[in-house]
């Protein structure tokens, strides 16, 4: 609670009330979800009535009994209503296949109709046509909505590679597949991915910090125990890329023009192509980075952008292609946005929300003897007080961080779920602050 409430306090106003007003309930679930300590019946019960109401019950009501909206196929077009936008605004509004089957089978119809069997998603059923930007957005949102399927493991694997390069052929079939992976062919070139790191044939053969987002949205979705050493040197890439540097000025290698695009600043919902400031922190926040020091200027952009009410505005707004729900008025205050906000400013706080942590305590320990000066070790039996101790380590060096778990997120993590051990974990944070972990 003392978290909480550190929390806060750094708003200019509170406006949780504003957001669990009754008249609006699919913004009541998320507040409830993902704001307040609500009670679990409650989140239920609010779960319940915002598929029943507002934009998931409509967006639902549009789709076809088979899976997809408007028309059949991999449902790239119409922008902003086809099966693909529908399926990221259901994630971004708090849809749930648990709550509505119709959800199950959009997932499905999703992946057998964009998805190869090399793990590309694509626009147009031509996997030589896949893209970053894509790729994470449907991995993001088909994870959210509670999707469970084998090939998403193949497509996570297959995003890792156009990020790190490591392995990535530059030619595939109609399957997604090259010769030695038993593809039939005729094999030619992938058409957007041209180097790691997120460069894209589209900006210029330069890194896409917009599809990069999505990217890392996308890993921060994956459980840790479900990340092999290539997602995991992948994700560190894309670190190292955000923080190359201050994420608040957007100036992150790749743009075309020397200039970053105005629409960094302008936050927005849903985020389908583009991105926000805000999406960065969100990804980096959920990565577990939402302490980390060089995030700090990115969350007090955040936060300068809250009225005196404590509410954040809409300030872009697709006016090109038609939507199915209409989510605001440009430079209005939005309760989407909002709770956009609040989540980060939430997140940033290790342990404030575990929407994200899905590590078991086992690996969470192994990334802390990993990287640590220190090493738990089991107390004798005999000891008075049962359980794990700091002894001396290795002077601070860090050992192969790449088949490592992701730091400095997953250690803040777990000094956070520590706390259940009481004492020890009192020390735990008490030598953390004393000596240096190298990050």
């Amino acid at each position: 609670m003392e978290k909480r409430q550190d929390w806060e306090k750094a708003l200019k106003a509170d406006p949780t009330e504003w957001l669990l007003e009754p008249d609006d309930p699919g913004v009541r679930y998320l507040a409830l979800r993902d704001i307040v300590e609500a009670d679990e019946n409650e989140v239920k019960a609010a779960r319940r009535r915002a598929h029943r109401e507002g934009p998931i019950a409509l967006i639902l009501d549009n789709m076809a009994p088979e899976g997809y909206w408007v028309k059949p196929g991999p449902g790239y077009s119409p922008k902003c209503q086809g099966t693909v936008w529908s399926i990221i605004s259901l994630a971004e509004l708090g849809g749930s296949i648990e709550e509505d089957k119709r959800i199950g089978t959009a997932c499905s119809y999703l992946l057998d109709h964009a998805l190869a069997k090399g793990g590309q998603f694509s626009g147009n059923g031509n996997p030589m046509g896949t893209a970053d930007c894509l790729q994470g957005n449907m991995l993001t949102s088909l994870l959210d909505l509670g999707c469970q399927d084998n090939r998403l493991d193949i497509a996570f694997e297959w995003m890792a590679r156009t990020v790190t390069f490591e392995g990535l052929p530059r030619k595939i079939d109609r399957d997604g597949l090259t010769s030695t992976e038993g593809g039939s062919g005729p094999f030619r070139y992938i058409h957007h991915i041209t180097g790691p790191q997120f460069a894209c044939h589209i900006n210029g053969n330069l890194p896409c910090a917009w599809a990069g987002v999505k990217v890392m949205m996308a890993f921060s979705r994956l459980p840790v125990e479900r990340r092999s050493g290539l997602i995991k040197r992948a994700i560190e890439a894309g670190i190292k890329y955000f923080f190359s540097v201050d994420p608040a000025t957007a100036g992150f290698p790749g743009h075309k023009s020397g200039v970053p695009d105005r629409r960094w600043w302008q936050f927005r919902f849903p985020s389908f192509w583009g991105a926000d400031i805000l999406q960065i922190a969100e990804a980096l926040t959920a990565l577990g980075y939402g302490s980390d020091p060089r995030l700090a200027n990115t969350l007090d952009l955040i936060q300068g952008k809250q009225d005196e009410n404590g509410r954040w505005p809409l300030e872009w707004v697709d006016h090109n292609h038609k939507m199915w729900v209409k989510y605001g008025s440009a430079g209005k205050p939005n309760k989407w946005v909002t709770v956009r906000a609040m989540r980060v400013l939430r997140d940033k706080i290790p342990g404030q929300s575990d929407r994200y942590i899905k590590c078991p305590m086992s690996q969470l320990v192994e990334a802390l003897e990993h990287y640590s000066p220190f090493r738990l070790i089991r107390q004798k039996e005999t000891a008075p007080e049962a359980g794990r101790e700091l002894v001396g380590g290795d002077g601070g060096e860090l050992n192969s961080p790449s088949e490592a778990c992701n730091l400095p997120g997953l250690l803040v993590q777990l000094l956070d779920q520590l706390t259940s051990l009481g004492k020890t974990a009192a020390q735990i944070k008490k030598a953390v602050k004393s000596k240096p972990f190298g990050i």
